[in-house]
């Protein structure tokens, strides 16, 4: 099958940068978002607009999904004038939203039952590897299907993995999940350590970011947090949504993971706080409140 019709839903944070990518690339690109305005920058560089996921799946080859949570993964891919019930023999669905593992297995089976190819595709590496084109992109599914996507897959992303069958992609994301879980609770408290200590954030990072101790959360979204900019590059509210799919997984394979646990605890008071709308640095903010710190003053010894 030759590509040359693109499908995209979703224009967030980080699908318009992902799609941006294919329309500069000089595919014809049909996009469809709940709302339209926030796909205007794409419409403007030559993506088409469509009024419907349905009406999409008529028109192209290959379809990539980036949205929020599991219920608008199967509503727009399984539901009633979505996806799968208008795409073409032979196309390919590759939903790139963090979700279910299980979710992804049933999209993966009822695709096949339509000779669909279907593919779980998330990323990691922010609102950064989005407009860089550096995300890293791991896939379950066939591997057939996975070497027709793999062109634009290099077009969005520079880290691309094939993990072996349907709903591996999710799983290998729930491990990144749960790994960035544990690091972000160590940033924001290394961080507000050291302001406490009256040391300067940044020289802090200059420092700890290139030794042992060395990761993005701390090279990318401590430097953020040191200029006082929570603005989201990834949703606590979203982040939330991973880690209680990893902790539904964890409990489904009889597993204790009682840091992603705590760290869950963390966002969640993130939440009650009414941060669910601040970037996952955010969390600086909770510890800041849990210890009566205000670190927009100066710091004291």
């Amino acid at each position: 099958m030759g590509i040359k019709n693109i499908g995209w839903i979703g224009t967030g944070v980080m699908g318009s940068s992902m799609c941006m990518h294919i329309v500069k690339a000089g595919f014809n690109v049909f996009v469809y978002n709940r709302t339209k305005e926030k796909a205007s920058d794409l419409i403007n560089k030559g993506a088409a607009w469509v009024d419907s996921a349905g009406e999409m799946a008529g028109k192209s080859d290959i379809i990539f999904s980036i949205v929020g949570y599991p219920k608008d993964v199967e509503e727009t891919i399984l539901g009633k004038n979505g996806v799968l019930e208008n795409m073409r023999d032979d196309s390919i669905i590759v939903d790139m939203t963090t979700s279910s593992p299980v979710l992804a297995e049933k999209i993966y089976a009822e695709a096949k039952k339509k000779s669909i190819s279907a593919l779980d595709a998330p990323v990691s590496g922010g609102d950064v590897g989005a407009v860089e084109g550096t995300l890293a992109i791991m896939v379950g599914g066939d591997f057939g299907a996975y070497k027709k996507a793999l062109p634009f897959f290099r077009i969005m992303g520079k880290n691309i993995a094939y993990m072996g069958k349907a709903g591996n992609g999710q799983h290998t994301k729930m491990s990144n999940q749960i790994l960035i879980a544990g690091t972000m609770t160590g940033v924001v408290e290394s961080l507000l350590y050291a302001y406490k200590s009256g040391i300067n954030l940044d020289e802090v990072i200059d420092v700890i970011g290139k030794g042992a101790a060395a990761s993005w959360s701390i090279n990318n979204l401590g430097r953020r947090i040191a200029k006082r900019d929570f603005k989201p590059g990834f949703f606590i509210k979203h982040f939330i949504k991973d880690m209680g799919i990893a902790l539904e997984e964890a409990k489904r394979m009889k597993l204790s993971l009682p840091g992603l646990a705590l760290a869950n605890q963390f966002y969640l008071s993130a939440v009650s706080l009414g941060f669910e709308n601040l970037g996952t640095q955010g969390l600086y903010k909770v510890f800041e409140k849990m210890n009566n710190v205000n670190s927009d003053r100066p710091n004291i010894i």
